[in-house]
């Protein structure tokens, strides 16, 4: 008798657990919300939708991206870091993340997320308006000491811009005190201003400036990496003009805390596939000035404990509130 009770429950059970492990094997089942929390048009929204396309083809659902910008692309990393952990609301982020822990804006960093894979790092570039007199990044330093407190460079507070010119500042000889950093929400806002020729100088790179670059109303002024780009070979590296410094962004995806690491490969594989096809690379590559770096799980965390321990010693002499 006591078989014959048992067997019922066990059958259910193992019902259970074929269901619950289809219901797994299936993810995803319905669209992919990405958060990317910075405004269309910058770099980082560019990028992330390039790849995340092809990445749909690979999940067989669509992958939806939002744009959430504030509070310096914090709103958007709370948003996800606050999310279900079902592989339903990824964030697409780079440095940024550690950058606002560091600026005091939040109280966490990577380790609030589960990393799901790097995917590229973009080349940053000091950027005028092509009626600047400045021509080239070697020039900065003198226009600032000839126009002391007057000189303006824009940037996102507590984001990688702001972390650039506070690098280049120190790499070209240049006081901080005679400069002025205006803050901006987001890429296409300091692409307005330099438009509107209401600031001096902005950091961008070719994703968020490769138009602006082709039709005149941008002068790039150097290239933050040990070699020219491809796309712009009469460009310089900043290292050519004598200033010790590379710079580039560290894009990728991030999960909610606790999210299922079968979810986790399952998108780091698709991602991986996407960057294997050949008119994406091509476009990362050539027309967004930027490195195809995959990293998926271990790899990826490896990467970000590297990434934060360099931002931290960088920063100590940083205020992130001036």
């Amino acid at each position: 008798m006591m078989r014959n009770k048992l067997t019922p429950i066990i059958a259910t059970l193992g019902l259970s657990i074929a269901i619950a492990g289809n219901a797994q094997a299936e993810y995803p089942e319905k669209d992919i919300r990405l958060i990317i929390p910075y405004g269309p048009g910058g770099a980082t929204d560019i990028i992330f939708r390039l790849i995340s396309k092809e990445a749909e083809e690979h999940l067989g659902e669509s992958v939806v991206p939002v744009n959430m910008a504030g509070a310096g692309a914090t709103l958007g990393s709370r948003n996800v870091k606050d999310a279900d952990p079902d592989g339903y609301t990824l964030l697409g982020s780079h440095d940024t993340i550690a950058l606002s822990k560091l600026a005091g804006t939040v109280d966490y960093s990577y380790d609030a997320f589960e990393p799901i894979t790097l995917l590229t790092q973009t080349i940053n570039l000091p950027v005028a308006h092509a009626n600047h007199p400045v021509k080239s990044a070697e020039e900065i330093a003198d226009y600032v000491s000839e126009n002391p407190g007057e000189v303006r460079f824009s940037m996102i507070p507590s984001s990688t811009d702001h972390f650039f010119w506070v690098q280049f500042f120190e790499a070209a000889g240049i006081d901080m005190a005679d400069v002025r950093l205006v803050g901006y929400p987001d890429t296409g806002e300091q692409v307005s201003a330099l438009l509107a020729e209401e600031i001096d100088f902005a950091m961008f790179n070719l994703p968020s400036a490769g138009a602006f670059f082709e039709d005149g109303s941008f002068t790039p002024l150097g290239v933050a990496h040990p070699e020219r780009l491809d796309s712009l070979p009469d460009v310089a590296t900043l290292r050519e003009q004598g200033i010790e410094m590379d710079h580039s962004t560290s894009r990728g995806l991030f999960a909610p805390k606790g999210t299922p690491q079968e979810i986790l490969d399952t998108l780091a594989d698709a991602y991986g596939k996407a960057l294997e096809d050949d008119e994406v690379r091509g476009r990362i590559e050539n027309d967004f000035g930027s490195v195809v770096r995959y990293l998926p799980g271990e790899e990826y965390q490896a990467f970000l404990e590297e990434n934060e321990a360099a931002l931290t010693a960088a920063a100590e002499d940083i205020d992130f509130q001036n």
